[in-house]
């Protein structure tokens, strides 16, 4: 039998619906109370996720106040994330992945140079797919902190060493989170090749946005 969607969460009823490339930047403002889907469509998809108060873009999320706050390295159902002043920005309301990353951070190129080989340098990565979007709010690097990977595989190993590995995410999991506030939501859809964060084989996930029931 197959599960109907509460009403307020029916696509069709959706005021936002958009495919995300692969390898592809995306921001968008998500006012109080609305809700943002991120589907990974094929699986094993990392989502580099940032979000910043749409008000004051000096508040956004903050990796450290949000694992004490929930007292969890993991991102699941239920998780509030913090921003760096200790308000609630997002609530994750519902996730059928398990886990998602807070400790990976973002690729880089230079990243990819140090890890991978300098003939891997030129490879596009997340910092330069955020970098792009956030010069469209008049904001750079300076803006940038650690960011979310949704549906990506971090474990600690028990020597606190972290190991990226393949993800436990299949195709059409989805994530709802709840807007607690106006905030403006920077992805990057992970381009990294290198590495089974993406299977090696980004791939474009789905998002989609309703409004305040």
């Amino acid at each position: 039998m197959v599960a109907t969607l509460p009403i307020e969460l029916d696509p069709a009823r959706a005021i936002y619906d958009q495919e995300l490339a692969a390898r592809q930047p995306w921001s968008k403002i998500i006012k109080k109370g609305q809700i943002l889907r991120i589907i990974d469509l094929l699986g094993n998809q990392a989502v580099d996720t940032l979000i910043y108060n749409a008000d004051d873009t000096s508040e956004r999320y903050s990796a450290p106040d949000t694992i004490v706050r929930q007292g969890n390295i993991f991102i699941t159902t239920g998780t509030q994330l913090i921003s760096n002043e200790g308000n609630v920005m997002m609530t994750v309301i519902h996730d059928q992945c398990g886990k998602h990353d807070t400790l990976g951070g973002a690729c880089s190129m230079e990243s990819n140079s140090v890890r991978y080989g300098l003939h891997k340098k030129h490879l596009h990565a997340c910092v330069e797919n955020y970098l792009l979007e956030l010069s469209k709010y008049e904001m750079n690097k300076r803006d940038l902190v650690s960011n979310v990977n949704f549906y990506m595989n971090v474990p600690v190993n028990e020597d606190g060493t972290l190991e990226i590995v393949d993800g436990i995410s299949e195709a059409g999991k989805i994530i709802d989170l709840r807007a607690e506030m106006d905030v403006m939501v920077l992805i990057s859809n992970c381009p990294q090749i290198n590495n089974p964060c993406n299977a090696y084989n980004p791939t474009p996930v789905r998002l989609i946005v309703w409004d305040a029931a």
